[in-house]
């Protein structure tokens, strides 16, 4: 891959605060034309990544460079990259159309180019109509639309997103996500997005980075994080997990075979080689069939059902005490075990991974 192909490329970055240190030598290179996601807890480094990246933060150690090129002399005005912050902070007396052009204006922009262009990026976050409104005659959608064509008016080479969904509500969120996508297509460019939210990564993101505590913990598409997470951190963090512990007797070429909290044998692919003593097994809920009692890998007792819309959750334990959830998808088919019955699970062949803990 050259370096055309890499819009962005973080090369060992460290941070410190004093003795605290946000980020760890993180390391990782984001395509150019990718919806590429930062996602952690609060306090993971996520946003001071995407700062530094801006150039709001110094690096202590290592580079970022902008399509190869160094750019942590750039002052962050003389950076070709914009970003959208969770407040949108768009001037109360200005119009829609005003709010775009007053970056480009200050840059230098004429006032006629500064309002072809205006006209263009409000088109393409579809608010032609609004371009007259004033931001308290919009939407919290619509603002965060103007925003993100202010973002977008200059042309960057790389657009920063700082959660810039979190003051939206569910059903709003959820549209802006597909919307927010179809424009980075549109605009053929890097969106680099910070989240602490697993839906919105997972639906939006091209690749997600994985952060935890100053540190990458796994990099890859929404469907490889999920699926095939690396460690306990990331299956437990993204989405919804079953952690079961198991003996490891072996682990060759990428399978292991464990035994189970029922003693029953198994065989699973691993991220892990460690083939000493114990360790983790995770089994997402809706990858678990239930069967008859002593017809599958595990015997659980059904201690509680939660209804859910769209699925069904048991909450279940296996005898060593380990509480284990099945998600049922809700249909008039579906038949739902009485509480405090035992019943068997069947893990779904390849569902379950031994995680490198």
């Amino acid at each position: 891959m050259t370096s055309s192909d890499i819009a962005i490329d973080i090369d060992n970055v460290v941070k410190r605060y004093g003795a605290f240190t946000a980020l760890h030598g993180v390391s990782m290179q984001i395509h150019a034309n990718e919806f590429f996601t930062l996602l952690g807890p609060s306090g993971c480094g996520k946003t001071t990544l995407l700062r530094s990246i801006a150039g709001f933060e110094d690096v202590n150690e290592g580079a970022i460079r902008l399509y190869g090129n160094d750019i942590a002399p750039l002052p962050p005005h003389k950076r070709p990259i914009n970003t959208v912050f969770q407040q949108y902070a768009l001037f109360p007396h200005m119009t829609v159309t005003e709010n775009v052009m007053f970056g480009l204006r200050r840059s230098g922009w004429s006032r006629i180019e500064a309002a072809t262009r205006a006209d263009d990026v409000l088109k393409l976050v579809q608010l032609s109509s609004f371009a007259d409104r004033k931001p308290a005659q919009l939407s919290g959608g619509q603002q965060q639309r103007v925003a993100l064509a202010r973002a977008l008016a200059p042309r960057p080479k790389v657009l920063l997103l700082d959660e810039p969904l979190s003051a939206l509500d569910l059903k709003l969120r959820q549209a802006v996500r597909v919307e927010l996508k179809q424009i980075q297509r549109e605009t053929g460019i890097a969106f680099i997005f910070v989240t602490h939210d697993q839906e919105e990564a997972l639906t939006m993101s091209d690749r997600i980075a994985v952060m935890s505590s100053g540190h990458v913990q796994q990099i890859g598409t929404p469907r490889e994080i999920y699926e095939t997470p690396i460690n306990r951190f990331v299956a437990d963090f993204i989405g919804e997990t079953n952690l079961l512990n198991v003996t490891v007797q072996s682990v060759s070429e990428g399978t292991a075979q464990v035994i189970l909290p029922s003693g029953h044998p198994f065989s699973c692919p691993a991220a892990t080689v460690n083939s000493d003593g114990t360790g983790h097994l995770s089994v997402r809920p809706e990858r678990i069939e239930l069967c008859p009692a002593g017809g599958g890998d595990l015997n659980v007792k059904v201690e509680s059902q939660v209804y859910l819309g769209t699925d069904i959750q048991l909450h279940t334990r296996v005898a060593d005490g380990e509480k284990m959830i099945v998600r049922l998808q809700n249909a008039q088919s579906t038949i739902l075990p009485e509480i405090d019955t035992v019943v068997g699970l069947k893990i779904e062949a390849g569902a379950a991974r031994l995680l490198a803990d």
